[in-house]
């Protein structure tokens, strides 16, 4: 069950990330950041009163603003990240960066996953690799053209985000049970006042397009969604796999880039869709 929720996360972590990318780059991500952190926030309070009531401790609201704030940079870095450069790259790159830490946090604890999954987890930071090898740009009149030097467009962007991700995921997995949702309302209330504030004292939330207030929104609901998804399956199993699984969002974000603009995907990336499906059912296995 654990490994279901986690995937459902994956896909819609992906597709807000997407979406979150194509808002930013018709606006200040700032603004944008704004608008879907609060978005999430409401959508979670309206959540909250069909759930059962919850005991959260004052280190379990703690740990959730600890999170909020880290997640929320490391949205924000992710959007502008994607917004300068490939999505089919950056996201994968942030996505071997975030599981990283907590992985290495619970293997440093001594509560190592069992063969299969260390397998899977193994193959599925491979896929995060394949997926990364962005194929070079062309035109029509012209051959291929690469970067002769220097980074790719945002690659720095995503390693940032990666890190600030991981200290999310780490943060929201060291609440307690009878907490429930509750570290997320103190996540996304941390991380909504710090990010609206950050939007009127840069003179940013007047100047955001109704169009890419709704794509905010949806992303912003997409990502709360997922983020609540992710809390379960940290309560129902090892955060080492969770964590991983959670974060093969990169092959929903690369098919949405191609599908709806066009990027292209290279064998390399086909196959790193391929191995994460493989890596799934190793991990689930395992």
């Amino acid at each position: 069950m654990a490994s279901l929720v986690a995937l459902a996360s994956a896909a819609l972590y992906g597709a807000a990330d997407f979406v979150g990318g194509i808002a930013s780059r018709q606006a200040a991500t700032i603004a944008v950041v704004a608008v879907s952190q609060t978005a999430g926030l409401v959508l979670l309070t309206i959540l909250l009163l069909w759930l059962p009531a919850a005991m959260p401790t004052t280190v379990d609201l703690g740990w959730g603003a600890t999170a909020g704030i880290a997640g929320g940079v490391g949205v924000a870095w992710l959007y502008r990240a994607l917004a300068v450069g490939t999505m089919a790259l950056v996201a994968p790159v942030t996505a071997v960066c975030a599981v990283t830490i907590p992985v290495a946090a619970e293997c440093l604890s001594g509560r190592w996953p069992r063969p299969t999954a260390v397998a899977g987890i193994a193959l599925a930071l491979v896929s995060i690799a394949l997926i990364s090898q962005t194929p070079g740009r062309s035109d029509d009149s012209g051959p291929v053209v690469r970067r002769r030097s220097g980074a790719p467009a945002g690659l720095w962007l995503a390693l940032l985000s990666g890190v600030a991700i991981g200290i999310f995921y780490l943060a929201l997995a060291r609440t307690g049970r009878d907490a429930g949702l509750w570290p997320l309302v103190a996540a996304r209330s941390a991380s909504a006042l710090f990010f609206c504030a950050a939007a009127i004292a840069r003179g940013e939330a007047r100047r955001v397009p109704v169009r890419v207030v709704e794509w905010s929104v949806a992303g912003g609901a997409m990502d709360m969604a997922a983020n609540a998804l992710y809390l379960v399956a940290t309560r129902l199993g090892p955060l080492s796999e969770v964590v991983t699984l959670a974060s093969l969002y990169p092959a929903s974000t690369v098919i949405l880039a191609k599908t709806v603009l066009g990027e292209r995907l290279s064998r390399l990336q086909g196959v790193g869709i391929v191995c994460a499906l493989a890596a799934v059912l190793m991990i689930v296995g395992g």
